[in-house]
């Protein structure tokens, strides 16, 4: 697992909008797996002004959903498909064809997992996986006590991260209970996962993923057992990692022809 400490949001974003850009230009067709919340923002914005200016072309580029709310349609404005749509979709100049993601309305919403975990894996699989993490430890809906190897799924959601995401609702009882998302084995399998936590609020659970063991309870410590796991965070959400300095000197000291 690589660890990088940057200023701030804007440049974790910028940083990681690069490494994106670099991607599609040596795969014009990638995969990009994509999260929701206010933390990826400024990814999706470094990467929308590259469009724009040109520098990277977005026209064969495939997104994959992460997770979504069961019970809300898709043209709901919470549903993640229609976050996703206003977000990244619209500003990458990235129609709905090329995206895809679970039904959270199925009537068979297990059915519904399983078809949509095959689909990533007929796709040939997400490149990039862009993750947040949420003040518990958990990726996607992954609560903690989530399995290490679990596959796409209905999760039920804990009150803590009810109540974090009924900032994007009128109230918390409009927040649904149970939601799809990818489970932590499905997110293994993308070829490059890159993790993004601002803020002071997250310094506990990037402590634990990063120099934490390898546990269930924080279901983001499963990033240490992938070939190619990148972890970006700000001075605030790296506040309390003890090898900070040692992560610091490791990235001033790489080449730049790797990346991240």
């Amino acid at each position: 697992m690589e660890v990088v400490i940057v200023p701030d949001a804007k440049a974790g974003g910028a940083l990681i909008a690069g490494a994106m850009a670099d991607l599609l230009r040596r795969t014009p067709d990638a995969l990009l797996g994509v999260a929701t919340g206010s933390t990826p923002l400024p990814v999706y914005e470094a990467l929308a002004a590259q469009v724009r200016s040109g520098s990277v072309d977005t026209s064969r580029a495939r997104i994959a959903q992460l997770d979504e709310y069961v019970g809300l349609t898709a043209d709901h404005p919470e549903s993640y498909r229609s976050v996703l749509r206003r977000e990244v979709l619209e500003p990458l100049g990235i129609g709905m064809d090329a995206f895809m993601g679970p039904d959270g309305t199925a009537e068979d919403v297990q059915a519904a997992c399983e078809a949509y975990d095959r689909a990533l894996t007929e796709a040939g699989g997400v490149d990039l996986q862009l993750l947040g993490i949420g003040t518990d430890g958990h990726i996607g809906f992954n609560e903690p006590c989530s399995s290490l190897v679990s596959r796409t799924r209905i999760k039920t959601l804990t009150e803590r991260t009810r109540v974090d995401n009924a900032r994007f609702f009128d109230d918390i009882d409009q927040v649904p209970h149970h939601v799809i998302t990818q489970g932590i084995g499905t997110i293994l399998e993308a070829r490059h996962l890159v993790l993004l936590a601002t803020g002071e609020g997250k310094a506990d659970a990037v402590a634990a993923t990063v120099e934490g063991p390898v546990a269930a309870v924080c279901p983001a410590s499963a990033l240490q057992l992938h070939p190619h796991a990148t972890v970006v965070v700000d001075e605030a959400a790296a506040s309390k990692l003890k090898f900070a300095d040692y992560f610091r000197r490791t990235y001033v000291n790489k080449p730049d022809w790797q990346g991240i």
